[in-house]
């Protein structure tokens, strides 16, 4: 993954529900190279962020044995498009399924309490063909979920707290 576009999480539910938040600054380079005169963050990014909200929620409930990938996006409507520096996105994945083949969740982000972008995505799990394929670099995805905090809010499906599974006693 190269785009980081989720700060920490507040609220993980395996395999339920997860919100996201992601404050943008002036030291992301991509934001000034999109519009040089008039920083702006793009609606892709603000995508990648949904993304990784609902595609980490998925992953973390098959526990990281499936590769997660965004499949489609079958509808995305955005109400406001001028995300700016010191804004505080906060993106929410509610997960409406989980198969063997895929997954399908619903995503809306929120600056405050305007709702800025709503809509589905859709996750393909990708087969054995991938199974060889890394889609992280060794300890990348275990520091990755670690720094977004899945473990200091996560609770499992009873409401108990979720268990590192990459901590070894």
């Amino acid at each position: 993954m190269y785009w980081y576009w989720i700060d920490r999480f507040t609220v993980f539910e395996s395999g339920k529900r997860a919100v996201a938040v992601k404050t943008i600054t002036r030291a992301e380079d991509h934001l000034r190279a999109h519009f040089p005169f008039h920083v702006v963050a793009p609606a892709s990014l603000i995508i990648e962020g949904l993304a990784q909200t609902a595609g980490l929620t998925i992953n973390e409930s098959t526990q990281y044995r499936k590769k997660v990938v965004l499949g489609k996006i079958p509808s995305i409507k955005f109400y406001q498009t001028e995300i700016v520096p010191g804004d505080v996105l906060t993106y929410e994945a509610i997960i409406d399924s989980i198969g063997e083949e895929g997954s399908m969740a619903s995503v809306y982000v929120r600056r405050g309490d305007e709702l800025i972008a709503e809509g589905e995505l859709i996750f393909a799990h990708l087969g054995a063909e991938f199974a060889q394929r890394d889609q992280f670099a060794k300890g990348e995805l275990e520091d990755l979920v670690r720094a977004y905090g899945i473990y200091e809010v996560g609770v499992d499906s009873n409401g108990n707290p979720l268990k590192d599974p990459f901590f070894q006693n």
